[in-house]
């Protein structure tokens, strides 16, 4: 391909994937399936690599930088980003919409907000490209954080418009992403963050954006920077209109209220329905809507007069620790947890609160017998805040870790750089109930009804001692089980059986592979199409595998180096587990259909379907698509004015079809 026709699909691809990108990360609307993003985006990544000067600073490609941070610059804001005056109940409310009154008078309207618990930052874009972002700091001056913002994909690199304008918004952290980072750290013995909003802010302030990349940040933007009138917009929420139009995420749960009982209302609202979100929030910011009505209130020397933020009061309540138990995780980490008094929570009955580790109990001297505070972290995880020293009676119970594992008896070990002790005895019981417990869990094999319990019995029965086993699982043994009557047992062979046919990358998360989570085994089960060709890959070609690091390549060169896993895989081939990846998890025997297996280049113009449509028509039957023609291209598929990519197929002898054949063999 020659530049020009090179430069022409380069500013189609960026156009595609930006629609595509704001459809699913801003709508939360996906238009097309994951793999015909990804046949594009590799196609995008082909071309900037023969064209290096065709990289665009806006391209998805651009998302995550290469290279870590050496410092952080600072950043002075134009208009200083001020903080907001805080309300603590209704009185405190109803005095504050007194003063906007007496200020503004009574036509006064208010734009209710959900408070988002994270961290506010200024994003800054020149003629339609987003080009620095910085975080609060002291409201004057804040950090850069350029690089690691841009990996955010619902922040806009390019947006609708050719405008130059500054908006304000808030990073987070969604609550699912929050767990699986925090169960990711446990089982790798580091410190766990204690809420989502300091999860975010420590993924903001990575010096490595790879790292920022992979913690699955979100932002919502709440507001233009200067003034909202220089965009012709005469109030907040024609603004945030305005800016959801130029292609930014801002939260549709807004509400306009014309008087304070409304702003009260909807306080109540979500006081009782914030748990119910996906992300947290802390509160509710209240705002004047009309500009001319904020520019007669003005500020005072900290805060905006015509805006304040509703504080949900954080709920503490007083239990007592009964005792201090300990679970071993299938990576063998010991995890201490608390017996509490049952006592009610933020709408729950908690009677357990993780104590983490060593570490932390020895910081906050907790005691068997203790008075303590407890709180849920962000609302979601049960918390020991603090101890009641003062009602100590003298015979609490110091806690001291135990030297040997609670299972095996195996000696407990601290690996150099983490706070968790470890079991490293891959015999070890409860590792492997916790590892069978994981394969057969909705996110790895699916296999339902094989729960903990179910799980336990079995093991405690001998009938499985590893997953291998659970293929050799017969209805007259569970049948055995308590409480497992004819219909349970029958569903059960049949979800194992169901499960045989699933895609490799289901597989592969299953197998509980050290620092492999889904993302991770979909990209590598793409990339080796079978669980075979995985078995033997160096550290260098994993590493060489978009999105894969030196510690998850570590992780699996050290994994299949074991000859006990090496067999397991060989038992699990023999018991027909599918070691494929079929894609969109289809079940594709190789040779069933003209696609399976093969690589395949599309190119040209399409008449009879859109190329994206034909791409995940292709996909979905185990083709695997490239951008360009190699020796390892398989088929070429040619549509109209089909140009370079064709004549190299010629010169390579590549089996070529135009669209009708293409059409045909689809719908066979």
């Amino acid at each position: 391909m020659d530049r020009l026709k090179a430069e022409e699909r380069v500013n189609e691809l960026n156009e595609i994937l930006r629609n595509y990108g704001h459809a699913y990360y801003v709508l939360d609307k996906p238009t097309v399936p994951d793999a015909v993003y990804d046949q594009l985006l590799n196609e995008l990544i082909e071309l900037e690599v023969l064209f290096p000067d065709l990289v665009f600073p806006d391209s998805p490609t651009q998302r995550v930088g290469g290279t870590p941070i050496s410092n952080v610059e600072k950043v002075t804001h134009d208009r200083p980003m001020l903080s907001l005056s805080n309300v603590f109940g209704e009185e405190d409310l109803r005095e504050f919409d007194k003063r906007v009154r007496s200020g503004a008078g009574d036509k006064v309207e208010y734009v209710c907000e959900l408070k988002i618990d994270g961290l506010a930052v200024s994003l800054l874009y020149e003629d339609g490209k987003f080009i620095k972002g910085a975080t609060r700091g002291d409201g004057r001056i804040g950090e850069d954080i350029t690089a690691n913002l841009r990996t955010i994909r619902a922040i806009p690199l390019k947006l609708k418009g050719a405008v130059t304008l500054e908006v304000r918004g808030e990073v987070f952290m969604p609550k699912k992403s929050f767990d699986t980072l925090n169960e990711q750290r446990g089982e790798q013995g580091e410190e766990l963050f204690a809420n989502p909003r300091n999860a975010a802010a420590g993924s903001l302030r990575q010096l490595d954006p790879k790292i920022a990349a992979s913690r699955n940040l979100d932002v919502f933007i709440y507001g233009i920077g200067g003034d909202g009138e220089t965009y012709n917009l005469s109030d907040h929420d024609e603004s945030l209109d305005y800016l959801a139009k130029q292609g930014f995420k801002t939260n549709t749960e807004r509400q306009v209220c014309t008087t304070v009982e409304e702003v009260v209302a909807y306080i109540e609202k979500w006081t009782e329905k914030r748990t119910q979100l996906p992300y947290e929030i802390d509160g509710i910011v209240i705002k004047v809507n009309q500009f001319l009505y904020q520019q007669e209130l003005g500020f005072t020397a900290k805060s905006p007069k015509w805006a304040t933020a509703y504080k949900f009061p954080a709920e503490e309540v007083l239990t007592t620790v009964r005792d201090i138990e300990l679970s071993v995780g299938r990576t063998g980490v010991v995890t201490p947890t608390a017996i509490l008094d049952p006592v009610s929570v933020a709408g729950t009955t908690v009677q357990r609160a993780s104590l983490h580790n060593e570490d932390l109990i020895k910081e906050k001297d907790i005691r068997i017998g203790d008075k303590v505070i407890i709180r849920k972290a962000g609302d979601i995880i049960p918390e020991v805040v603090s101890v009641v020293v003062d009602q100590r009676s003298g015979e609490e119970l110091p806690f001291n870790m135990p030297t040997e594992c609670p299972a095996c008896d195996s000696e407990l070990v601290r690996i150099e750089g983490e706070v968790a002790l470890r079991c490293v005895n891959p015999q070890c019981p409860a590792q492997i109930i916790e590892g069978l417990i994981h394969f057969a869990s909705r996110n790895a094999m699916n296999i339902d009804g094989l729960g903990e319990k179910v799980v336990e019995q079995l093991y405690r029965e001998r009938l499985i001692q590893d997953i291998s086993d659970i293929y050799k699982l017969e209805k007259e043994q569970l049948l055995e089980l308590e409480r497992m009557g004819d219909k349970s047992a029958s569903n059960l062979v049949a979800a194992i059986d169901a499960s045989r046919s699933n895609s490799m990358e289901k597989l592969l998360f299953g197998l509980g592979i050290r620092h492999v989570g889904e993302r991770g085994a979909r990209i590598l089960s793409e990339h080796f199409g079978t669980l075979e060709r995985m078995l033997n890959a160096s550290k260098e070609e994993l590493v060489a595998i978009h999105e894969i690091g030196d510690k998850m390549a570590d992780s699996i060169v050290t994994y299949f180096d074991n000859e006990e896993v090496r067999a397991l895989v060989e038992r699990l081939r023999k018991a027909d587990v599918n070691l494929t990846y079929t894609g969109a998890r289809v079940r594709i025997e190789e040779g069933a259909n003209a696609f399976a297996g093969k690589k395949i280049v599309l190119t040209g113009k399409l008449e009879q379907m859109t190329r994206q449509e034909a791409s995940a028509q292709i996909e979905a039957l185990g083709g695997k698509l490239s951008g360009s023609v190699s020796k390892k291209t398989d088929l070429l598929i040619a549509g109209e004015e089909a140009g370079s990519k064709l004549d190299k197929a010629r010169e390579l002898k590549v089996e070529i079809w135009d669209e009708n054949r293409l059409v045909e063999e689809l719908n066979k």
